[in-house]
């Protein structure tokens, strides 16, 4: 019966057009998600700014502007640790940030429209695809642009594959060529490959290096009998 008495027209009109235009817009920058196969889709996109947006409205309808203020303090902490759970590790490859990227913003994007500032909602929900849509040609433009290592602050890795009765002498060899060419070794990890192989990785210890003199050293690594495989790899420090 309390609910019957409780029942204001006005505001339930309000909730209505707040969760509707959070669910359409969250609907919008999920489907560019969907499109391009993300772990977190349409449907996750938009429950997320439906979520959102009726925390957000619920906040405001029982303390006002303070009890909304109080609700988005715990919407950013929870979508934060929803946002961690589309990112996947795997060795030195990182998935997901941009898509728990998407999920913050689809989140704010709700937000506005709980808080009654759905003119806000749209524009964060245009901007939103701008930065999953338009941006990613000039992303590919700048990682097609080619890389000069002597001028590129990276930790370098090179990585030897050999014979697991060969792994000690060959360990101590790959140090003694790299410090030789002028390129301390930072830590050597290893990884097995197999019964019979395991590769040593070597980390340097400098920013920066001539890549015709790491090639010469793997060169030189190559010949040597137990060597399976010579390569290096560089990855750009942030």
């Amino acid at each position: 019966m309390a609910a019957f008495l409780s029942f204001n027209p006005a505001e339930f009109l309000n909730t209505l057009i707040s969760l509707s235009v959070a669910l359409l817009l969250g609907t919008l920058i999920g489907a560019e998600r969907q499109y391009r196969q993300r772990t977190a889709g349409l449907r996750t996109n938009a429950l997320v700014a439906l979520g959102a947006a009726a925390f957000v409205d619920l906040g405001l309808r029982l303390n006002g502007q303070v009890g909304a203020t109080q609700v988005l303090a715990y919407i950013a902490s929870g979508v934060g640790f929803l946002g961690a759970g589309v990112i996947i590790k795997d060795g030195a490859n990182i998935t997901g940030i941009n898509t728990a990227a998407t999920i913050w913003c689809s989140a704010v994007t709700g937000a506005f429209a709980g808080a009654d500032h759905e003119a806000e909602a749209a524009l964060m929900a245009v901007f939103t695809l701008i930065g999953n849509m338009f941006l990613r040609p000039l992303v590919h433009r700048i990682e097609r642009a080619p890389l000069d290592e002597r001028a590129t602050e990276a930790i370098y890795r090179l990585h030897v594959t050999v014979t697991q009765t060969r792994r000690d002498a060959l360990r101590d060899l790959m140090v003694e060529k790299l410090e030789a060419a002028n390129y301390p070794v930072r830590d050597i990890e290893e990884l097995e490959r197999g019964d019979e192989e395991v590769e040593l990785i070597a980390i340097l210890t400098s920013t920066s290096v001539d890549p015709k003199e790491l090639d010469a050293v793997a060169a030189d690594l190559g010949k040597i009998s137990g060597v399976e495989h010579v390569s290096w790899t560089a990855q750009t420090s942030e």
